[in-house]
C-alpha cells in the first residue's frame, strides 16, 4: 500500500537579496565616510595646511632663515638625541616586559601591567614635576648631585628621562597581546631540541614579533619627538641647550616671531609625516604576513 505524499512546492525566493546582518545601507555608509573625511579635514588637514601657509607667507628667505637659526638647529639636534636615546631603552624594557608577562605566571603580574600603563594615565607635567622633586636642587638627591657636580634637571639627562617616561608603554603594549596569542609552544620545542635561549629568541621569537616591534618603535619615536609637557618642566628653557623643537616653537610664538615659529613647526610636521608614512608601510606588511 502506497501513501501519496502531498507535493511540496519550493519556497519562493525573494525578488531582492536580503542584506547581510553586518552590511549597512549605501546611504549610511556614504554618510559615515563623509563625516569621517570632514572631521579629518577640519581637525587635521586644515591645521596642517595653515602651518605651511603661515611658514611660507613671508617668503622663502624668511623661512630658511628661521630653519637655519642656531637655536632651531640646536633644538632639532636635541629632539633627535632624546628620541635616539629613549628608543633603545624602550626597546630593551619593552622586550623584557613583554617576555615576562607573556611567558610566565607570577605574583604581581597585574601590578606590572598597571605600571606599564601608568604613563597613559599620568599627566606628563606631573611626570616632569616628579623628576624635579627627585633630582632638582631642593629634591631628594639634589644635594648629593650638586656636591658631585652632576646635573640632571635643566639639562639633557632630565629631558631624556622625561622622554623615556612618556614613551615607555608603546613597545610593551604592542608586543604583549601578540606574544600571549602566539603562546610558547614553538619556543619550548626549540629548547627541547637543544637550542639555547639566545638562539630560540633570535630564530623563533624575534621573527614572529618583528613587525609589531617595529610598529611600537615608530609610535614611541613619534611620541618622543612631539613631547612637550614633561620636557617643558625639566628643561629650564635654556636657549640653544635644553630646548627641543616643541619648546623652541612655543618660545618663538610667545615672542611674536610667528613666521619663525611656523617655519620650525613645519620641521616637526615633516618628521611626523615621515613617521606616519613608516607606520602605514608597517601596517601593510603586517596585513600581508597575517594573510
Amino acid at each position: 500500500m502506497t501513501i501519496a505524499l502531498p507535493a511540496v512546492t519550493p519556497a519562493k525566493r525573494p525578488s531582492s537579496p536580503l542584506p547581510r546582518p553586518t552590511e549597512d545601507s549605501r546611504w549610511l555608509r556614504g554618510l559615515l565616510i563623509t563625516l569621517a573625511l570632514a572631521f579629518m579635514g577640519l581637525f587635521l588637514f586644515v591645521p596642517l595646511a595653515c602651518v605651511f601657509y603661515e611658514a611660507l607667507k613671508k617668503g622663502w628667505d624668511v623661512y630658511f632663515a628661521a630653519i637655519v637659526d642656531p637655536d632651531a638647529i640646536s633644538a632639532l639636534k636635541l629632539t633627535l638625541l632624546a628620541a635616539g636615546i629613549s628608543l633603545p631603552l624602550n626597546l630593551a624594557f619593552g622586550l623584557a616586559a613583554a617576555w615576562v608577562v607573556a611567558k610566565y605566571d607570577f605574583r604581581g603580574k597585574q601590578i606590572l601591567l598597571t605600571l606599564i600603563d601608568l604613563p597613559f594615565s599620568v599627566s606628563p607635567v606631573i611626570a616632569g614635576l616628579i623628576y624635579v622633586l627627585i633630582f632638582g636642587a631642593q629634591g631628594w638627591f639634589g644635594e648629593w648631585l650638586r656636591d658631585h657636580d652632576i646635573r640632571i634637571v635643566f639639562a639633557v639627562p632630565g629631558i631624556v628621562l622625561a622622554t623615556v617616561f612618556v614613551t615607555v608603554p608603546f613597545i610593551a603594549r604592542e608586543l604583549i597581546p601578540l606574544m600571549q596569542a602566539q603562546g610558547s609552544e614553538q619556543e619550548e620545542a626549540a629548547l627541547l631540541l637543544g637550542a639555547s635561549g639566545w638562539q630560540t629568541f633570535c630564530r623563533i621569537t624575534l621573527p614572529r614579533i618583528r613587525w609589531a616591534l617595529l610598529y611600537g618603535l615608530i609610535l614611541s619615536n613619534a611620541r618622543a619627538m612631539g613631547e612637550f609637557g614633561a620636557v617643558s618642566v625639566v628643561s629650564g628653557h635654556v636657549r640653544g641647550q635644553t630646548n627641543t623643537l616643541p619648546l623652541h616653537i612655543e618660545i618663538a610664538y610667545n615672542e611674536y616671531q610667528f613666521a619663525a615659529a611656523f617655519a620650525v613647526a613645519t620641521l616637526l610636521a615633516a618628521l611626523a609625516l615621515v613617521t606616519l608614512g613608516l607606520k602605514v608601510l608597517v601596517e601593510r606588511q603586517v596585513k600581508k604576513t597575517s594573510t
